[in-house]
């Protein structure tokens, strides 16, 4: 596929309408190139997803665009036969079998058809979904804080379940319908030459009127495409609103708070403003439409006219007049399938878009070192600043930090200092705007990031919440072990989680949540924070960190916890984020974060005799427990 379809794809929707008529071949050529290239990329995800299923849709399409006309010519020549019998004596038998076997393998036929279009369905589907997956693991999570990359994914998601197969089904059914009308065409051909020129002209006019009918229904398609994704915005708030209304972990405070009649409302006057362009779109199109079909009717009618006073057999009648009222049929068919082609390929743009999206963190080449493991490390920041994508303030500013090997620091400082970033950043889920972060004195984009990433022991405070046994959500710390039920249980125990697990009624096999099990069990927010200590316990890890591992839990149970980390963190460089000071007091070293640089820096007596920011935020906390 080109990669017109990375930055290009939206410039070429906007492609400046025809100011005149000269401009008019240039246009439609690049209409028709662009929607092209988008069908080949779809043939070739079906493709990819079965090759068989192109050559059977092959196969299907020839068979429904010869025998529309064939069982045209086996009625009329049954009809005909029908009103000989009248006069004379005829053999009905064998045209009513002609016709009973015409009917049998098209109905066998069209039953095999929709089979085969629900199997391809649920493989192309499928393999889409697939392929939507392997990307979205190789994207860089700052691309994540980007609403137009986040609108690309979620759009290419939506997209991936219906629209590859039904574009692919109706490209078939349009060059069916082709074939067919060609087939007509020839038939037709044979009475325009009886009908003589005075025919031409309406049979012209018929057909222009066909292509005019196009045109404008490709006009609107597009036109609908454009509106809706110029108000992607308003797409967002309502499924915003609606997901609101149904998610279980708000619907507590919604109830609460009395929001549910604000969110709907708010909900109905989006869709107000979303609908009315909509429905200005659909009454113009409608308009255009019932103008043009009753100018086809017009037609229609005369050209019925003159094949009825030139023919002599019912037969011949039925014939011409089946052909015209087929060809009609099949144009109205045609323009409509060719328009939905149209519109779907404009949609496909959304997956086109996100499969072209370009990683740089996850880009591994084959020159990529592997860090040294089990063993200690040294991690230094260099005038490192950091902004996410889209924003021009630096959320971190000029950060100058070692951790030498066994260390064990503590980052502090108000909400929004910048602590969970600077751990993003060490673990390479970001890269630094500026500067540099070494490990062991080599620049971390140098390394594999896969073998880097096994480095790491890591609990966020938004740790995973996994749908899955309580063994599989401690295994997920280093699913490159080999099972050890022993280990885990080890992991649980030093987690202070043996305790609750024993007590769940099918133990470490209990299915968490109930998202496809009816009877998981719903844990506590302190014992899914235990699951997620015990994954950082059971994972390979030469660097520990932990971004406030023990945020839900009592004070009793993080003594435990932190007792526990002693071990855990023995020869290891450990880096952890608490907003409960008290926990900083066995740390080697302090870092205190503020606006985004590093304030101070020390142990804690040393900072506490300096008297500073550390000093301030230790004392007001200490004051108010001393209060409650």
């Amino acid at each position: 596929m080109p990669k017109m379809y990375s930055s290009e794809v939206n410039d070429k929707l906007k492609e400046p309408k025809p100011q005149n008529i000269k401009e008019v071949p240039r246009y439609l050529k690049n209409v028709f190139k662009n929607t092209g290239e988008r069908l080949f990329y779809i043939a070739r995800l079906v493709w990819e997803a079965k090759p068989s299923l192109l050559f059977l849709m092959g196969i299907m399409t020839l068979y429904n665009g010869i025998m529309p006309i064939i069982g045209t010519l086996i009625t009329a020549h049954l009809l005909g036969q029908i009103v000989l019998s009248f006069t004379q004596e005829v053999n009905l038998i064998v045209p009513l079998m002609w016709q009973f076997g015409y009917s049998f393998i098209n109905s066998l036929v069209n039953s095999l058809n929709n089979s085969i279009t629900k199997i391809s369905g649920e493989i192309v589907t499928n393999h889409v979904k697939v392929k939507i997956m392997n990307k979205a693991k190789t994207i860089d999570l700052a691309s994540f804080d980007m609403p137009d990359f986040y609108e690309r994914l979620e759009n290419a998601n939506r997209e991936a379940g219906t629209r590859p197969v039904n574009i692919m089904d109706s490209t078939f059914n349009l060059i069916s319908k082709i074939i067919s009308m060609c087939s007509y065409f020839v038939v037709l051909s044979t009475i325009l030459v009886k009908l003589g020129w005075t025919a031409y002209p309406f049979f012209i006019g018929y057909v222009a009127l066909s292509i005019i009918s196009a045109a404008v229904s490709f006009y609107f398609r597009r036109q609908n495409f454009l509106y809706v994704r110029v108000r992607s915005k308003e797409r967002r708030q309502l499924t915003y609103y609606s997901d609101l209304m149904v998610n279980k972990d708000m619907v507590k405070e919604i109830r609460l708070f009395g929001l549910s009649d604000l969110l709907i409302g708010r909900y109905q006057d989006t869709f107000r403003q979303y609908f009315k362009g909509i429905k200005k779109i659909i009454w113009k199109e409608g308009g255009w439409n019932i103008f043009l079909a009753l100018c086809s009717a017009l037609l229609n009618g005369i050209l019925f006219f003159m094949i009825a006073t030139n023919v002599s057999q019912v037969a011949d009648y039925s014939v011409y007049t089946g052909a015209l009222n087929s060809i009609s049929a099949t144009l109205s068919a045609l323009i409509a399938t060719g328009a939905t082609i149209y519109e779907g390929s404009l949609f496909i743009d959304n997956m086109i878009l996100f499969m072209n999206e370009e990683s740089h963190i996850l880009n591994r080449s084959k020159e990529a070192r592997l860090p040294k493991r089990h063993c200690g490390h040294t991690i230094e920041l260099k005038d490192v600043c950091f902004a996410y994508p889209g924003s021009q303030k630096n959320v971190l500013n000029h950060i100058n930090l070692t951790l030498n090997a066994g260390d064990t620091a503590v980052l502090v400082g108000l909400n929004g200092a910048g602590k969970t970033t600077l751990i993003k950043l060490l673990t390479r889920l970001y890269d630094p705007t500026e500067g540099q972060i070494l490990l062991d004195g080599v620049d971390i984009r140098l390394y594999d990031t896969e073998a880097l990433y096994k480095m790491y022991g890591i609990i966020f405070q938004d740790f995973g919440k996994y749908a899955m046994n309580v063994e599989e959500n401690i295994r997920f710390g280093d699913i490159s072990k080999t099972y050890m039920k022993d280990e885990i249980e080890k992991a649980a125990v030093q987690a202070n989680a043996d305790q609750f697990i024993e007590q769940l009624k099918d133990g470490y096999k209990t299915p968490l949540m109930r998202y496809f099990e009816k009877n998981g069990t719903e844990l506590s927010i302190g014992q899914w924070q235990k699951l997620s200590v015990a994954r950082a316990f059971y994972s390979d890890s030469d660097i520990l960190i932990l971004d406030e591992p023990t945020a839900s839990l009592d004070p009793m149970a993080e003594q435990e916890i932190f007792n526990q980390f002693d071990t855990l963190r023995k020869d290891k460089t450990t880096l952890f984020v608490s907003h409960r000071l008290s926990s900083a007091t066995t740390a080697n070293k302090i870092i205190v974060l503020k606006d985004g640089t590093i304030s101070e820096m020390g142990d804690h007596a040393s900072l506490m005799t300096k008297k500073g920011d550390y000093y301030q935020l230790f004392s007001t906390q200490a004051k108010r427990y001393q209060q409650s």
